[in-house]
């Protein structure tokens, strides 16, 4: 095996762990209990537990050594932590989280893009918007959550706002662990779906107001099914 590809492992499998609560915060993660888990070397613990520091869910200090820290003060925003998150204990309170996100940038996102976007990343935007709704049609799961990924990557970043881009990856995160996670909805083409054209539409067209609307009852309605899920219903998430 290469080393790449162990040391990914390793980081994943502690990642994994960590978001789990096999250590809670403070606690010492130990290079030598590191090497025995996954029969690695010190160099290759070390460099895993080096990407854990990067992504801020551990911290390592002289005579102290490597110790677990709170998940208040981990990049909640990195991707891969999201995905461990995701296949934790704490899914439900994850999912929450990133509901709530989308309902607090995306609308805005939304009526930003209106006004400012480009003409290509409107015309970009209602091609994700198709692209989304014949895969739903044709029952095409890898389809839907690229064209799904593409819509809100291009919302996000036709609304003029860098920051608001860079939140697209959170949300692509979300879209293919859904499918990983087999959270997708048994028939793909519903209403919240086509609600897509509506927001490209108001998008393509200037209409801020509308654009911001129909996004936020995507939202609204990704929201609502995430609070199903909490409460213990198994009702699958709306993009």
């Amino acid at each position: 095996m290469k080393l790449q590809g162990l040391h990914g492992q390793v980081v994943d499998g502690l990642g994994r762990s960590l978001a789990a609560g096999e250590l809670g915060a403070g606690e010492v993660l130990r290079l030598e209990d590191v090497q025995e888990r996954f029969g690695v070397s010190r160099t290759v613990a070390r460099e895993a537990v080096r990407v854990l520091e990067s992504k801020r869910l551990v911290s390592s200090r002289p005579r102290v050594g490597v110790t677990v820290r709170p998940m208040s003060a981990w990049n909640l925003y990195d991707p891969q932590v999201i995905r461990w998150r995701l296949t934790s204990p704490g899914r439900e309170t994850q999912l929450r989280e990133l509901a709530e996100l989308r309902a607090a940038v995306e609308p805005a996102a939304a009526a930003l893009a209106a006004r400012h976007a480009d003409p290509a990343a409107r015309q970009d935007l209602l091609a994700a918007a198709h692209a989304l709704i014949a895969a739903a049609r044709a029952g095409d799961r890898h389809g839907f959550v690229t064209a799904d990924a593409a819509f809100h990557r291009v919302l996000l970043g036709a609304s003029g706002n860098g920051m608001f881009a860079q939140l697209a990856s959170v949300t692509e995160e979300l879209l293919v662990a859904r499918r990983d996670l087999l959270l997708l909805p048994e028939r793909l083409d519903n209403p919240a779906v086509r609600r897509h054209l509506d927001v490209a539409a108001a998008v393509t067209e200037g209409r801020a107001e509308d654009a911001a609307l129909a996004t936020a009852r995507i939202v609204a309605a990704a929201h609502d099914e995430v609070k199903s899920l909490l409460e213990g219903t198994a009702c699958p998430l709306v993009t």
